[in-house]
């Protein structure tokens, strides 16, 4: 039976869509694939935008796939239809298509099976294209925290420790704030970004909250979407406004070199798993294990990066397999020690046939 590949999404949240055709549509569509021609089906609304953007062979108004006795204009009805014209019989579908649209394709005689790993593996290997993507919405994360360090080095320090600035208290939210102002006004946006202090940055995705206090690590993720490609760039720095304890100062020393460590040792074929296990027992080795501790995780104990593109967090992760030559990876050791504080970095690289490529140009300022 012929086989068409079919994805039905839109594709500013679809990461497979947005791969598919190469142009932002805010509602659901039909992309299909058959007899190695691509196909994008849209409602007239977007016809003129998507034929002069998209990266398919053909776009197609949904409105004139539908004939005159029957006017009921449902999606299955759509594909249905799609099916009889191009003479396909059975659609092959990514894992998140819609399970009641699955059904009802079912019912109306087409064969619907989901595809196994990842429906575009073609996506793990970025082109020079989408390097300098990637490339350009990690110099708006390096805009925002560079915004972030200055307001740092502004900021005074109250009778309580409280960092104040024009006049206010500088809160995570205040700081949080201009960083993701000055990455909106470059073209990017904003996606979570982090600023935890003290004891908050021991809960690595704890975005902070509430006032920010001198001598403490506060950790900077940041983690934007470029707003006209879709490509995400992902960065993270720790400072300390003020003065650091020997402890604290010997615990960031302790990550720097670890991530230099791993940096150094990446290129093709090697296992990162490997890798991130010799990195936690050298984590381990200077005094820092990985363990609970009343109830919390304490040393490192999330992974040691992870790819990226229209997604933030895409496949393959660092610790799943060995390394191949396109791949675009983070590298973000960190180490949590509640009562301490937390100390994560985090540099961007291109692994190329021979050794990598530091994307990241952020220099390292840790007491500021």
């Amino acid at each position: 039976m012929r086989t068409a590949r079919l994805i039905y999404a839109d594709s500013e949240h679809g990461a497979d869509m947005l791969y598919a055709v190469g142009v932002k549509v805010p509602d659901p569509f039909v992309w299909f694939e058959f007899r190695n021609k691509t196909y994008a089906v849209v409602s007239r609304l977007e016809f003129d935008r998507v034929k002069c953007g998209a990266t398919v062979d053909e776009v197609l108004a949904s409105e004139t796939l539908f004939s005159n006795r029957n006017r009921r204009k449902g999606t299955d009805v759509l594909i249905s239809n799609l099916a009889r014209k191009y003479g396909f019989g059975t659609v092959e579908v990514p894992g998140e298509f819609p399970l009641g649209l699955a059904e009802s394709l079912r019912r109306r005689g087409l064969v619907v099976y989901v595809r196994k790993g990842a429906y575009f593996p073609d996506r793990q290997i970025k082109s020079t294209n989408e390097v300098e993507k990637i490339h350009h919405a990690l110099r708006l994360a390096e805009m925002g925290l560079a915004r972030g360090i200055e307001i740092l080095k502004k900021s005074d320090i109250g009778r309580k420790r409280e960092l104040i600035w024009a006049g206010r208290p500088l809160t995570s939210e205040r700081l949080r704030g201009e960083i993701d102002a000055t990455i909106i006004r470059e073209g990017g946006l904003p996606a979570g970004t982090i600023v935890a202090g003290g004891n908050q940055a021991c809960d690595p995705h704890e975005r902070g909250f509430g006032p920010l206090r001198a001598h403490e690590a506060i950790i900077l993720d940041i983690f934007p979407r470029d707003q006209k490609t879709g490509y995400f760039g992902d960065l993270t720095r720790t400072v300390v406004k003020g003065q650091a304890s020997e402890a604290l100062h010997r615990l960031y020393q302790t990550v720097k070199e670890g991530q230099s460590w791993v940096i150094h040792r990446i290129k093709v074929g090697v296992d990162g798993a490997k890798l991130h296990d010799q990195l936690t027992k050298r984590f381990t080795d200077a005094g820092y294990p990985t363990e609970r501790r009343e109830g919390r995780w304490v040393g490192f104990f999330h992974g040691t990066g992870h790819s990226l593109g229209l997604e933030i967090h895409e496949s393959p992760r660092f610790s799943t397999d060995k390394f191949r030559a396109g791949t675009v990876m983070t590298v973000e050791p960190g180490l949590y020690f509640y009562g301490l504080g937390g100390v994560r970095l985090e540099d961007l690289v291109l692994i190329q046939s021979k050794g990598v490529r530091n994307l990241t140009t952020a220099s390292f300022e840790f007491q500021i």
